[in-house]
């Protein structure tokens, strides 16, 4: 059975892609949120699979390093990442974004995503395969935190993605559709939420990329 790390795992896509990978693969659940993860655990045993819990904070390097560790020592490779970890800033004008905000925007999507690079890598080796969803707000109106950050984190995982094409591991750079997610409740707080499409769906439709050879 394959072995997928989903940093960002407790709530949300992040959550619905590790219920819809739990078939084909043993489950490695981060994210700070303790109940998330066990409320995920339970689903996921529900329907015959594995989960290993990891309650962590992606910002902290000994985290994850000792996760990474861990990861090798007891399964000696890694075949899936998928990184849905994200920090959503409030939405705000460029000239009045928090520097408290602003900082754990930068620590969350871009520090945290380039040590993690560095720390998966040597486990996804040539085969594996690495996961970054896309969320095109860059230069939107109020989106300053969210939408610089996360375009610098898509920038990232595109230059890897270039750099791994003949060597490997596989990057995929995947664009969900708009789900009812927490974080886009923030951004859109009165929004019909029955016109998006349900996480679960979403996972289903993204699995297939996630999970081809």
């Amino acid at each position: 059975m394959k072995t997928a790390l989903i940093t960002g795992a407790s709530r949300g896509l992040g959550a619905a892609l590790a219920e819809a990978l739990a078939p084909h693969a043993h489950i490695v659940a981060v994210a700070r949120t303790v109940g998330g993860l066990e409320e995920l655990d339970d689903r996921i045993r529900a329907k015959g699979g594995q989960a290993t819990l990891a309650p962590m904070d992606i910002t902290v390097p000994e985290a994850m390093q000792q996760l990474c560790r861990g990861i090798h020592d007891r399964w000696g490779r890694l075949d899936i990442w998928i990184h849905t970890a994200i920090h959503a800033g409030p939405l705000a004008p460029a000239p009045h974004l928090s520097d408290k905000d602003f900082d754990k925007s930068v620590a969350v999507n871009i520090k945290a995503t380039q040590r993690l690079i560095s720390y998966v890598q040597p486990l996804l080796g040539e085969t594996g395969c690495a996961v970054f969803l896309d969320d095109d707000r860059a230069g939107e109106k109020f989106f300053g935190h969210y939408g610089a950050t996360k375009a610098a984190q898509i920038a990232l995982a595109r230059s890897w993605q270039a750099e791994s094409r003949r060597t490997g591991p596989r990057i995929e750079i995947l664009s969900p559709p708009p789900m009812p997610t927490a974080v886009r409740a923030r951004f859109f707080p009165g929004e019909n939420r029955d016109a998006l499409t349900d996480i679960h769906d979403a996972a289903a439709t993204l699995c297939p990329a996630i999970l081809a050879d």
